[in-house]
Protein backbone atom coordinates (compact mmCIF):
# COMPACT_ATOMS: atom_id res chain seq x y z
CA UNK A 1 0.00 0.00 0.00
CA UNK A 2 1.52 3.49 -1.07
CA UNK A 3 2.10 6.00 1.76
CA UNK A 4 -1.30 7.79 2.58
CA UNK A 5 0.36 10.52 4.30
CA UNK A 6 1.74 13.99 2.23
CA UNK A 7 5.31 14.58 3.42
CA UNK A 8 4.56 17.71 4.19
CA UNK A 9 2.32 17.03 7.63
CA UNK A 10 5.15 14.00 8.19
CA UNK A 11 7.46 16.82 8.87
CA UNK A 12 5.55 18.61 11.10
CA UNK A 13 6.14 18.20 14.78
CA UNK A 14 3.49 18.18 17.60
CA UNK A 15 2.72 20.48 19.30
CA UNK A 16 5.27 20.53 22.45
CA UNK A 17 2.41 22.24 24.77
CA UNK A 18 0.26 19.99 25.65
CA UNK A 19 3.22 16.76 26.19
CA UNK A 20 3.81 17.82 29.96
CA UNK A 21 0.11 18.58 30.15
CA UNK A 22 -0.96 15.12 29.62
CA UNK A 23 1.56 13.50 31.72
CA UNK A 24 0.71 16.10 34.56
CA UNK A 25 -3.36 15.30 34.41
CA UNK A 26 -2.83 11.77 34.91
CA UNK A 27 -0.39 12.57 37.61
CA UNK A 28 -1.57 12.37 41.37
CA UNK A 29 -1.76 16.24 42.78
CA UNK A 30 0.93 17.33 39.94
CA UNK A 31 0.42 21.18 39.43
CA UNK A 32 -0.10 22.15 35.59
CA UNK A 33 1.38 25.67 34.48
CA UNK A 34 2.11 24.63 31.26
CA UNK A 35 -1.29 25.53 29.62
CA UNK A 36 -2.36 29.16 28.74
CA UNK A 37 -6.04 29.00 29.80
CA UNK A 38 -7.82 31.58 32.25
CA UNK A 39 -8.86 29.43 35.42
CA UNK A 40 -11.47 31.90 35.74
CA UNK A 41 -15.02 30.75 34.78
CA UNK A 42 -16.52 32.83 32.01
CA UNK A 43 -18.32 35.84 33.43
CA UNK A 44 -22.38 34.32 34.70
CA UNK A 45 -23.73 37.37 32.45
CA UNK A 46 -21.73 36.02 29.05
CA UNK A 47 -22.64 32.58 29.52
CA UNK A 48 -26.20 33.45 30.70
CA UNK A 49 -26.85 34.75 26.92
CA UNK A 50 -25.37 31.78 25.60
CA UNK A 51 -28.05 29.59 27.22
CA UNK A 52 -30.53 32.34 26.60
CA UNK A 53 -30.26 31.71 22.72
CA UNK A 54 -30.37 27.90 23.61
CA UNK A 55 -33.57 27.92 25.11
CA UNK A 56 -34.74 30.86 22.37
CA UNK A 57 -34.09 27.49 19.60
CA UNK A 58 -31.11 29.59 18.05
CA UNK A 59 -29.15 26.94 16.80
CA UNK A 60 -28.96 27.91 13.13
CA UNK A 61 -26.00 28.35 11.02
CA UNK A 62 -25.00 32.09 10.86
CA UNK A 63 -24.19 33.47 7.86
CA UNK A 64 -20.65 32.04 6.94
CA UNK A 65 -18.93 35.68 8.13
CA UNK A 66 -20.73 35.59 11.80
CA UNK A 67 -23.82 37.34 13.05
CA UNK A 68 -24.14 40.76 11.41
CA UNK A 69 -24.74 41.78 14.97
CA UNK A 70 -21.41 40.61 16.25
CA UNK A 71 -19.26 41.73 13.51
CA UNK A 72 -20.92 45.24 14.78
CA UNK A 73 -19.79 45.20 18.04
CA UNK A 74 -16.36 43.89 16.77
CA UNK A 75 -16.05 46.87 15.15
CA UNK A 76 -17.45 48.99 17.53
CA UNK A 77 -14.69 47.45 20.34
CA UNK A 78 -12.09 47.93 18.20
CA UNK A 79 -12.44 51.15 17.49
CA UNK A 80 -13.03 52.36 21.11
CA UNK A 81 -10.08 50.15 22.40
CA UNK A 82 -7.75 50.43 19.70
CA UNK A 83 -8.38 53.07 16.90
CA UNK A 84 -8.56 50.43 14.64
CA UNK A 85 -11.56 51.23 12.35
CA UNK A 86 -13.53 48.86 10.06
CA UNK A 87 -16.51 48.29 7.78
CA UNK A 88 -18.32 45.71 10.00
CA UNK A 89 -19.81 43.93 6.63
CA UNK A 90 -16.72 44.14 4.48
CA UNK A 91 -13.40 44.07 7.02
CA UNK A 92 -14.37 41.45 9.80
CA UNK A 93 -15.23 38.17 9.99
CA UNK A 94 -16.04 35.77 12.85
CA UNK A 95 -13.56 32.50 13.46
CA UNK A 96 -13.07 29.17 15.45
CA UNK A 97 -10.74 30.74 17.62
CA UNK A 98 -8.05 32.91 16.45
CA UNK A 99 -6.14 29.82 15.57
CA UNK A 100 -8.02 29.50 12.56
CA UNK A 101 -7.67 32.88 11.71
CA UNK A 102 -3.48 32.88 11.70
CA UNK A 103 -4.16 29.62 9.50
CA UNK A 104 -6.89 31.28 7.04
CA UNK A 105 -4.69 34.03 6.52
CA UNK A 106 -1.70 32.43 5.63
CA UNK A 107 -3.53 30.69 3.14
CA UNK A 108 -4.91 33.38 1.22
CA UNK A 109 -1.48 35.27 1.50
CA UNK A 110 1.24 32.63 0.27
CA UNK A 111 1.77 31.28 -2.74
CA UNK A 112 4.90 28.80 -2.81
CA UNK A 113 8.18 29.84 -1.50
CA UNK A 114 7.25 33.10 -0.17
CA UNK A 115 9.51 33.71 2.70
CA UNK A 116 7.30 34.50 5.90
CA UNK A 117 8.89 35.95 8.66
CA UNK A 118 8.19 34.40 12.12
CA UNK A 119 9.81 36.24 15.85
CA UNK A 120 10.85 33.75 17.97
CA UNK A 121 9.87 32.60 20.37
CA UNK A 122 6.51 32.18 19.35
CA UNK A 123 3.07 30.86 19.65
CA UNK A 124 3.28 27.67 18.31
CA UNK A 125 0.81 27.28 15.43
CA UNK A 126 2.71 29.88 13.05
CA UNK A 127 5.74 27.83 11.82
CA UNK A 128 3.57 24.80 10.83
CA UNK A 129 0.47 26.87 9.45
CA UNK A 130 3.32 28.58 6.95
CA UNK A 131 4.62 24.74 6.00
CA UNK A 132 0.89 23.84 5.29
CA UNK A 133 0.28 27.23 3.17
CA UNK A 134 3.95 25.96 1.28
CA UNK A 135 5.82 29.12 2.11
CA UNK A 136 9.32 29.41 3.32
CA UNK A 137 9.57 30.44 7.30
CA UNK A 138 12.14 32.05 8.27
CA UNK A 139 13.20 32.83 12.07
CA UNK A 140 14.07 35.50 14.09
CA UNK A 141 15.68 34.90 17.20
CA UNK A 142 14.51 37.53 19.54
CA UNK A 143 16.84 38.09 22.39
CA UNK A 144 16.29 38.82 26.13
CA UNK A 145 18.78 41.34 26.24
CA UNK A 146 15.95 43.22 23.91
CA UNK A 147 13.06 42.28 26.14
CA UNK A 148 12.55 39.81 23.57
CA UNK A 149 11.04 42.65 20.98
CA UNK A 150 11.94 42.73 17.53
CA UNK A 151 14.18 45.40 16.24
CA UNK A 152 14.57 47.02 12.96
CA UNK A 153 18.00 45.98 12.53
CA UNK A 154 16.74 42.36 13.50
CA UNK A 155 13.69 42.73 10.48
CA UNK A 156 16.36 44.40 7.75
CA UNK A 157 18.55 41.53 8.11
CA UNK A 158 16.06 38.95 7.34
CA UNK A 159 14.63 40.49 4.57
CA UNK A 160 15.54 39.23 1.13
CA UNK A 161 13.16 39.36 -2.34
CA UNK A 162 11.25 36.66 -1.42
CA UNK A 163 10.07 38.26 1.34
CA UNK A 164 6.09 38.66 1.63
CA UNK A 165 5.02 38.40 5.41
CA UNK A 166 6.03 39.70 8.68
CA UNK A 167 3.92 37.73 11.45
CA UNK A 168 3.82 39.96 14.58
CA UNK A 169 3.13 38.14 18.00
CA UNK A 170 2.69 40.82 20.58
CA UNK A 171 2.15 40.63 23.35
CA UNK A 172 4.21 37.39 23.59
CA UNK A 173 3.09 33.93 24.04
CA UNK A 174 5.50 32.93 25.73
CA UNK A 175 7.83 35.58 26.72
CA UNK A 176 5.15 38.17 27.90
CA UNK A 177 6.92 40.72 25.74
CA UNK A 178 5.06 43.62 24.27
CA UNK A 179 6.29 46.92 21.66
CA UNK A 180 4.84 50.49 22.33
CA UNK A 181 3.98 52.94 19.67
CA UNK A 182 7.35 53.95 18.80
CA UNK A 183 9.23 50.49 18.66
CA UNK A 184 6.35 49.56 16.49
CA UNK A 185 6.52 53.10 14.00
CA UNK A 186 10.33 51.43 13.29
CA UNK A 187 9.11 47.99 12.35
CA UNK A 188 5.78 49.42 10.46
CA UNK A 189 8.57 51.89 8.65
CA UNK A 190 10.19 48.86 7.39
CA UNK A 191 7.11 47.34 6.44
CA UNK A 192 6.20 50.09 4.05
CA UNK A 193 10.00 50.45 2.68
CA UNK A 194 10.33 46.53 1.64
CA UNK A 195 6.49 46.57 0.64
CA UNK A 196 5.53 43.87 2.96
CA UNK A 197 2.53 42.81 4.59
CA UNK A 198 1.53 42.03 8.18
CA UNK A 199 -0.31 39.37 10.47
CA UNK A 200 -0.49 40.79 13.75
CA UNK A 201 -1.98 38.03 16.58
CA UNK A 202 -3.20 40.63 19.51
CA UNK A 203 -4.99 37.55 20.91
CA UNK A 204 -3.79 39.27 24.49
CA UNK A 205 -4.09 42.45 23.70
CA UNK A 206 -6.39 43.06 26.54
CA UNK A 207 -3.76 41.51 29.09
CA UNK A 208 -0.80 44.62 29.55
CA UNK A 209 0.16 46.13 32.40
CA UNK A 210 2.12 48.97 31.58
CA UNK A 211 0.51 51.64 29.15
CA UNK A 212 -2.35 50.68 26.77
CA UNK A 213 -2.04 48.25 24.01
CA UNK A 214 -0.63 49.76 20.63
CA UNK A 215 -1.48 47.89 17.56
CA UNK A 216 0.83 47.98 14.15
CA UNK A 217 -2.16 48.39 12.22
CA UNK A 218 -3.31 51.61 13.92
CA UNK A 219 -0.18 53.24 12.78
CA UNK A 220 0.13 55.64 9.42
CA UNK A 221 0.43 53.06 6.40
CA UNK A 222 -0.34 49.66 7.76
CA UNK A 223 -3.92 49.69 8.06
CA UNK A 224 -3.66 48.49 4.48
CA UNK A 225 -0.73 46.08 5.19
CA UNK A 226 -1.95 43.94 8.09
CA UNK A 227 -4.38 41.61 9.48
CA UNK A 228 -5.65 42.26 13.14
CA UNK A 229 -6.23 38.42 14.19
CA UNK A 230 -8.10 38.49 17.85
CA UNK A 231 -10.78 36.59 19.88
CA UNK A 232 -12.67 35.96 23.20
CA UNK A 233 -10.30 33.05 24.90
CA UNK A 234 -7.91 35.30 26.59
CA UNK A 235 -9.35 38.59 27.61
CA UNK A 236 -12.96 37.04 28.49
CA UNK A 237 -12.08 34.05 29.84
CA UNK A 238 -13.96 32.09 26.82
CA UNK A 239 -11.30 29.08 26.03
CA UNK A 240 -14.18 26.76 25.16
CA UNK A 241 -16.22 28.58 23.16
CA UNK A 242 -13.76 28.51 20.17
CA UNK A 243 -14.02 32.27 18.97
CA UNK A 244 -11.88 34.78 17.31
CA UNK A 245 -12.46 37.04 14.50
CA UNK A 246 -9.69 38.78 11.89
CA UNK A 247 -9.82 42.30 10.28
CA UNK A 248 -8.41 43.86 7.74
CA UNK A 249 -8.15 44.62 4.16
CA UNK A 250 -11.55 43.85 2.31
CA UNK A 251 -9.73 41.97 -0.34
CA UNK A 252 -7.40 39.91 2.07
CA UNK A 253 -10.55 39.22 4.16
CA UNK A 254 -12.71 38.35 1.42
CA UNK A 255 -10.63 35.17 -0.12
CA UNK A 256 -9.89 34.53 3.62
CA UNK A 257 -13.11 33.93 4.28
CA UNK A 258 -13.54 31.86 1.25
CA UNK A 259 -11.41 29.62 2.75
CA UNK A 260 -13.75 29.96 5.93
CA UNK A 261 -16.93 29.24 3.68
CA UNK A 262 -15.26 25.65 2.65
CA UNK A 263 -13.13 24.20 5.87
CA UNK A 264 -15.96 25.44 8.43
CA UNK A 265 -18.99 26.87 6.99
CA UNK A 266 -19.52 29.46 10.31
CA UNK A 267 -18.15 29.41 14.33
CA UNK A 268 -20.31 28.29 16.81
CA UNK A 269 -23.80 30.12 16.75
CA UNK A 270 -24.43 29.80 20.61
CA UNK A 271 -20.70 31.12 21.23
CA UNK A 272 -21.33 33.97 18.66
CA UNK A 273 -24.35 35.17 20.82
CA UNK A 274 -22.29 34.98 23.98
CA UNK A 275 -19.60 37.03 22.25
CA UNK A 276 -22.21 39.61 21.61
CA UNK A 277 -23.18 39.90 25.58
CA UNK A 278 -19.11 40.03 26.61
CA UNK A 279 -18.47 42.99 24.00
CA UNK A 280 -20.94 44.93 25.22
CA UNK A 281 -20.99 44.46 28.96
CA UNK A 282 -17.80 42.92 29.88
CA UNK A 283 -15.28 45.90 29.67
CA UNK A 284 -15.59 45.24 33.67
CA UNK A 285 -15.24 41.87 34.00
CA UNK A 286 -11.97 42.04 31.83
CA UNK A 287 -10.49 44.81 33.96
CA UNK A 288 -11.07 42.55 37.40
CA UNK A 289 -9.38 39.39 35.23
CA UNK A 290 -6.77 42.15 34.41
CA UNK A 291 -5.79 43.08 38.25
CA UNK A 292 -5.58 39.42 39.35
CA UNK A 293 -3.24 38.91 36.74
CA UNK A 294 -0.99 41.51 37.42
CA UNK A 295 -1.08 40.93 41.05
CA UNK A 296 -0.23 36.53 40.19
CA UNK A 297 2.04 38.81 37.90
CA UNK A 298 4.45 40.13 40.63
CA UNK A 299 4.42 37.91 43.01
CA UNK A 300 6.14 35.80 40.53
CA UNK A 301 8.56 38.17 39.75
CA UNK A 302 9.44 38.93 43.31
CA UNK A 303 9.60 34.48 44.06
CA UNK A 304 11.80 34.15 40.90
CA UNK A 305 14.18 37.18 42.63
CA UNK A 306 14.28 35.22 46.22
CA UNK A 307 14.90 31.99 44.29
CA UNK A 308 17.83 33.46 42.02
CA UNK A 309 15.89 33.08 38.67
CA UNK A 310 17.49 35.78 35.44
CA UNK A 311 13.77 36.86 34.77
CA UNK A 312 13.27 40.01 32.67
CA UNK A 313 9.84 41.35 33.87
CA UNK A 314 7.08 40.30 31.49
CA UNK A 315 3.93 43.30 30.46
CA UNK A 316 1.97 41.02 28.47
CA UNK A 317 -0.19 38.41 28.38
CA UNK A 318 -0.05 36.01 31.57
CA UNK A 319 3.02 34.44 31.31
CA UNK A 320 7.22 34.67 32.35
CA UNK A 321 9.82 32.90 30.35
CA UNK A 322 12.56 32.75 32.96
CA UNK A 323 16.28 31.29 32.35
CA UNK A 324 17.28 28.00 33.68
CA UNK A 325 20.79 28.10 32.04
CA UNK A 326 22.43 28.28 35.64
CA UNK A 327 21.41 24.86 36.60
CA UNK A 328 23.15 23.05 33.96
CA UNK A 329 20.14 21.45 32.28
CA UNK A 330 18.48 21.69 28.85
CA UNK A 331 14.68 23.05 28.98
CA UNK A 332 13.56 19.77 28.19
CA UNK A 333 15.68 17.72 30.92
CA UNK A 334 14.90 20.72 33.40
CA UNK A 335 10.99 20.47 32.63
CA UNK A 336 11.28 16.50 33.24
CA UNK A 337 13.09 16.07 36.05
CA UNK A 338 10.28 19.04 37.22
CA UNK A 339 7.72 17.36 36.74
CA UNK A 340 8.43 13.67 38.01
CA UNK A 341 10.47 15.15 41.41
CA UNK A 342 7.84 17.63 42.45
CA UNK A 343 5.05 17.35 40.41
CA UNK A 344 4.65 20.59 38.65
CA UNK A 345 4.85 21.05 34.74
CA UNK A 346 6.22 23.84 33.22
CA UNK A 347 6.83 24.04 29.57
CA UNK A 348 10.59 23.84 27.85
CA UNK A 349 11.09 27.02 25.72
CA UNK A 350 11.85 25.20 22.99
CA UNK A 351 8.35 23.85 22.60
CA UNK A 352 8.14 27.94 20.65
CA UNK A 353 11.04 27.29 18.78
CA UNK A 354 14.78 26.52 18.68
CA UNK A 355 15.90 29.94 20.14
CA UNK A 356 13.47 28.89 23.57
CA UNK A 357 16.55 26.70 24.56
CA UNK A 358 17.67 27.87 28.60
CA UNK A 359 14.49 28.76 28.61
CA UNK A 360 10.84 27.22 30.44
CA UNK A 361 7.27 29.24 29.97
CA UNK A 362 5.56 29.14 32.71
CA UNK A 363 1.98 30.37 33.06
CA UNK A 364 0.13 32.52 35.79
CA UNK A 365 -3.66 31.49 34.55
CA UNK A 366 -4.11 30.01 37.61
CA UNK A 367 -5.21 30.96 41.10
CA UNK A 368 -2.80 32.85 43.67
CA UNK A 369 -2.95 29.51 46.12
CA UNK A 370 -1.73 26.82 43.53
CA UNK A 371 1.23 29.49 42.28
CA UNK A 372 1.99 29.66 46.08
CA UNK A 373 2.36 25.68 46.45
CA UNK A 374 3.94 25.41 42.66
CA UNK A 375 6.65 28.09 43.61
CA UNK A 376 7.63 26.18 46.74
CA UNK A 377 7.92 22.77 44.80
CA UNK A 378 10.17 24.73 42.22
CA UNK A 379 12.24 26.45 44.98
CA UNK A 380 12.77 23.14 46.39
CA UNK A 381 13.86 21.92 43.28
CA UNK A 382 16.21 24.12 42.01
CA UNK A 383 18.18 23.97 45.80
CA UNK A 384 18.43 20.44 45.33
CA UNK A 385 20.28 21.13 42.38
CA UNK A 386 21.88 23.76 42.69
CA UNK A 387 23.48 21.87 45.98
CA UNK A 388 24.50 18.99 43.52
CA UNK A 389 26.18 21.16 41.21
Amino acid sequence: MRDPLSKTIKEIKPSGIRKFFDIAAAMKDAISLGVGEPDFDTPWHIREEGIYSLEKGKTFYTSNAGLKELKTEISKYLGRRFNLHYNAEHEIFVTVGGSEAIDAALRVMVDPGDEVLIPEPCYVSYLPCVQLSYGAPVTIELRAENQFKLTKEQLLAAITDKTKILIMPFPNNPTGAVMGRQELLEIAQVVIEKDLFVISDEIYSELTYSGEHCSIASLPGMKERTVVINGFSKSFAMTGWRLGYAAGPENIISQMLKVHQFAIMCAPTTSQYAAVEALRNGAEDVERMKSAYDQRRRYLMERFKEMGFDCFEPFGAFYVFPSIKKFGMTSDEFATRLLQEEKVAVVPGTAFGECGEGFVRISYAYSIESLKVALERIDRFVKNHLSEN
